[in-house]
């Protein structure tokens, strides 16, 4: 073992280039060292394996017994190792396994029936696993690798995870179709008071993402009601004379109509995001390349 913890890598190519050449000189200037420096490697090889290795002599170095007997093993110990940068072509009909994905309820709506048409298309033996996406508990099925991918918004992930912007949307204002707002042109003020309902998966404050736009206007909305996500939210408003603000491409839902307002929508970005051990995996980005072509 005291061996092997003093053998270099460097040391297999100065000796497998040695055996080749029986020169110094020419081994120095193929591996880009001084001779003196492939002498001292020597020295340490000749220490390390107990031998002489080579002799000198006017013809050059003639290789002993020993330093034969390596040289048949060196080859295919160093093409082991630099099989190991060989990155295989990635053919996605081959690629087996599970892929899990954390995502909205609303990513589950509008990016996922897309994706997985994509991923199935070219890959008929991926598993898909979808988990609900859960704001407190992404940090650590990130980390831990329970998740492989969260299809989420900016503000709802660590800062340290990188991520792909899919698409840009915005919000647009709902009420039933039956509601006496419709066919009114309407500022915040004329809905301020009306009963609201949000969407937050964990928060149990009653705010959303739409009241600092009330606030910046002086003005405090009716928020009557939080619902874990937006699937839910068309069935809130259709037996209620709620509103709600919920993404633009959740429409056109039945019994729903887009109240018209004033305001220029508030616009944010849907986005893919991922641990950094992923960067360079094949079926990862390979993943990605299939978001960014459905969506």
């Amino acid at each position: 073992m005291i061996g092997i913890n003093q053998l270099e890598l460097k040391q297999l190519r100065i000796l497998r280039a040695l055996l080749r050449e029986r020169n110094v000189s020419r081994v120095a200037n193929q591996i880009g060292l001084t001779q003196q420096a492939v002498s001292d490697q020597l020295k340490k090889l000749r220490h390390i394996f107990d031998d002489r290795l080579f002799v000198r002599t006017s013809n050059g170095l003639i290789p002993t017994p020993e330093a034969e007997r390596l040289g048949k093993k060196l080859d295919k110990i160093l093409s082991d190792v630099e099989d190991l940068f060989d990155v295989p072509e990635f053919d996605p009909e081959t690629v087996s396994g599970i892929y899990t994905i954390s995502a909205t309820d609303y990513a589950q709506i509008v990016v996922m029936p897309q994706l997985l048409s994509a991923i199935w298309k070219h890959a008929p033996n991926l598993k898909i696993v979808v988990r609900d996406f859960d704001i407190d508990l992404l940090s650590s099925q990130i980390m831990t690798g329970e998740v492989d991918l969260a299809l989420t918004f900016p503000d709802f992930i660590p800062d340290s995870l990188p991520y792909l912007s899919l698409f840009k949307e915005h919000h647009v204002c709902v009420a039933s179709d039956t509601s006496p707002l419709l066919g009114k042109k309407l500022t915040l003020t004329d809905i301020a008071s009306t009963p609201q309902i949000i969407v937050s998966s964990s928060s149990t404050n009653l705010r959303g993402s739409i009241d600092t736009l009330f606030e910046k206007k002086g003005l405090s909305r009716n928020v009557i009601m939080s619902a874990p996500c937006f699937s839910l939210v068309p069935r809130y408003i259709k037996t209620t004379n709620a509103i709600a603000f919920i993404p633009s491409r959740s429409l056109p839902e039945k019994g729903l109509k887009e109240l018209d307002l004033s305001i220029k929508p508030i616009e944010f970005e849907v986005i893919a995001a991922w641990h950094t051990r992923s960067n360079n995996d094949p079926l990862h980005n390979w993943i990605l390349s299939m978001l960014k072509e459905s969506t």
